[in-house]
């Protein structure tokens, strides 16, 4: 099967030609003949609290299929459904809950963002689901579903112990949500922390003199900062900054809230009422609650910045499955899976392919 484009993103680099796909996966790139249209690697999201109405905290298999089909329409084909800061019961079901195929997008693994997270940097997390570092309350997490991501504050008492146990099971260990100075962020990164969660959102603030987390992992050519490009809750000259400095190693998330998709209302995250107004989403103290973002916005703002279409593309799909070690998702190039968005010329999504199979057609 012929895709029809004009060109196609192969390893960072706009390649002219055509595409073809045969049993699920790409075949060939370059082709002569092509049509119109951009093929991209479909889009990885890290970091989905809810979408189209639906707190994951909640679901069940009927809310995670409306999730999945309204991520596949904005171009995300895997994500990592992630839970907030809970009691261990809510994070149980909740793992539980998250199925492993069938919904549309590939399921990743789950992203837990707590619950061992610094009081001084909660944002809207509740804290009554706030624990110390415990290996054994850990071990049982992830015992009870499928877990490729913890977001912890390394600077706690026994976090290293945290750290540890999920590098020794191959899973992602980010910093969020921490009061981490940087020298405490360094040897958090040497211990095997590779990426940090929402970059300069609930970390502790930067100064010349005490440059925090979040310049310390700017400052790390082997750690992945992960950031919200909705423009409100980093500013456009700070991601350019940050992209100066992590041009390579930018991976876009999307954090997004049950609002994403829906416009402006009221709605529930982790038990949390939270309320969305002009794209942005607030908690019941005025606090950032996520966001209302897609991914697909995310990458025009991003390039709405200046940065390069390609740039912007590989840090929606490449770079953030780098994170998560799967090196068969964000890359289209021959043998890997067919998981493809179509963008037109206005970068508006108009095909979207899971495994050559075709879920959005426009």
């Amino acid at each position: 099967m012929r895709l029809g484009v004009e060109a196609a993103l192969v390893d960072g680099e706009l390649i002219p030609g055509d595409v073809s796909i045969e049993d699920g996966r790409v075949e060939a790139v370059g082709l002569s003949n092509g049509g119109s249209g951009i093929a991209a690697p479909g889009f990885v999201d890290l970091q989905v609290n809810g979408f189209a109405g639906v707190d994951l905290m909640a679901a069940d298999r009927d809310g995670y299929a409306r999730v999945g089909e309204a991520l596949l329409e904005t171009g995300t084909t895997a994500f990592q459904p992630t839970f907030v800061t809970a009691p261990e019961d809510a994070h149980t079901e909740a793992l539980r809950a998250m199925p492993e195929n069938g919904i549309g997008p590939r399921v990743i693994g789950a992203h837990l963002e707590g619950p061992f997270l610094s009081p001084k940097r909660l944002g809207v997390h509740d804290s009554s689901g706030l624990a110390s570092p415990d290996i054994a309350l850990l071990r049982r997490l992830l015992d009870a579903g499928n877990v490729s991501q913890v977001t912890l504050a390394p600077e706690l008492p026994g976090a290293f112990e945290l750290i540890d146990e999920l590098v020794s099971r191959g899973i992602a260990v980010s910093a969020g949500h921490t009061d981490a100075t940087a020298a405490e962020a360094h040897l958090a990164f040497d211990r095997g922390v590779r990426t940090v969660t929402h970059l300069f959102n609930a970390m502790r603030h930067s100064t010349p003199r005490d440059p925090s987390i979040a310049l310390a992992a700017l400052a790390r050519a082997d750690v992945i900062v992960q950031v919200i490009v909705d423009l409100h809750h980093v500013a456009s000259d700070t991601v350019m900054v940050a992209w100066q400095a992590a041009k390579h190693r930018f991976a876009l998330v999307t954090d997004a809230a049950p609002a994403a998709g829906m416009g402006d209302g009221e709605f529930v995250l982790g038990g949390r009422r939270i309320e969305a107004a002009d794209g942005v989403v607030r908690g019941p103290e005025g606090q950032l609650a996520g966001s209302a973002l897609t991914m697909i916005e995310a990458v025009r703002n991003l390039h709405g910045l200046g940065i390069a279409l390609e740039d912007a593309l590989r840090a929606a799909g490449e770079v953030p499955a780098r994170v998560v070690r799967r090196r068969d998702l964000g890359r289209l190039v021959p043998g890997a899976p067919a998981d493809v968005v179509i963008l037109d010329d206005r970068l508006e999504v108009r095909r979207v392919l899971v495994d050559g199979g075709e879920r959005v057609a426009r």
